[in-house]
């Protein structure tokens, strides 16, 4: 579970401020920070296949923003993805 200190840490690095959570890079951040987490309940818990599903939601949450991100400013994409380190 990703704490609200987490969220507030991450709104601040991604958004510039505090109040900016509804930026695409913040709500890619944290669905990073979610997907990280998840991924390593479920490499402990095989069998949870409603967290499975859970995770695929968000993946694909995720690439959906990722795909708008690429289309508004590829600057912003290219950097967002080099400090999250989703790409290599």
């Amino acid at each position: 579970m990703i704490t609200s200190e987490k969220t507030a840490e991450l709104v601040q690095k991604f958004g510039g401020s505090e109040k900016n959570t509804g930026s695409t890079e913040v709500q890619i951040a944290i669905l990073t920070e979610r997907i990280k987490n998840l991924s390593a309940h479920l490499s402990d818990n095989k069998k949870d296949h409603s967290s499975m599903r859970g995770l695929m939601k968000l993946i694909g949450q995720r690439r959906s923003l990722l795909k708008y991100l690429t289309k508004k400013d590829a600057a912003r994409y290219t950097k967002l993805i080099a400090e999250l380190g989703l790409r290599k």
